[in-house]
């Protein structure tokens, strides 16, 4: 092995490591770092950025969902449309509360809402209604829909959009079924199941993003966050 060459040379912020003939910049140091605000009190939001290198802020919204569903029934959206409205809903949310000293943040709001044979399914609230729908959706296909919402507050600039991914479920026996609804999971999840908790032997296969399933797409918030003029090295944090 060739003994290893390293010259570093700083300039403008900019450190060049040449390794072996390869040069490698980091510039990462020149960028301002942008804290995020994540406008959702799900834990595996949370923990999808965190496993990105993403610290965020949690400051759950307090939009009452059941006045913008009924608003949106009223205007008879489809099931990716009322996602998107939710997120919208909750990033205003908390853009709104946030103080003088939060003007620099970038505000993430998200909503995840299952879509089966038609309907639009949520968070089931109670086990019976957990077991009901476990039992119709077993063997079967949905598709699982999240709205993106984004505000720079440093510009007042919003992006947003909405991402798509088919969910299919394996069959289930009443018995599994009812050990799962029992471990209280599948009440307060849109569409009583998770792809990263304990439902995850039931999901025979997805097609798309598998973190919009979890409920927030990494690869698109690097989308809109490069639309809205934001680098992702300065969201994100690998040391």
């Amino acid at each position: 092995m060739p003994p290893l060459d390293r010259t570093r040379v700083i300039a403008c912020n900019v450190e060049i490591v040449r390794t072996g003939g390869l040069l490698v910049t980091d510039d990462s140091t020149a960028l301002r770092k942008r804290p995020v605000v994540l406008a959702s009190a799900s834990p595996a939001r949370r923990g999808l950025l965190a496993a990105a290198g993403v610290p965020a802020i949690v400051k759950p919204s307090q939009v009452d969902e059941d006045a913008v569903e009924a608003a949106a029934s009223v205007q008879s959206l489809t099931v990716p449309e009322l996602a998107q409205l939710l997120a919208e809903a909750k990033c205003d949310d908390v853009s709104r509360r946030l103080g003088r000293e939060d003007s620099g943040s970038i505000v993430i709001g998200c909503d995840s809402i299952l879509e089966w044979q038609g309907l639009a399914l949520g968070k089931p609230g109670s086990p019976i209604a957990a077991q009901e729908r476990l039992h119709k959706m077993q063997g079967t296909s949905g598709v699982l829909h999240t709205g993106h919402a984004i505000t720079d507050l440093s510009t007042g600039r919003n992006v947003g959009r909405c991402c798509s991914t088919r969910v299919d479920f394996a069959p289930m026996s009443e018995r599994e079924i009812a050990a799962y609804v029992r471990t209280g999971e599948p009440l307060n999840v849109a569409g009583s199941f998770t792809l990263d908790g304990l439902s995850s032997p039931f999901v025979a296969g997805i097609v798309g993003d598998p973190s919009n399933v979890i409920g927030l797409s990494m690869p698109l918030l690097r989308e809109l966050l490069d639309e809205l003029g934001v680098d992702w090295l300065q969201v994100v944090s690998y040391s």
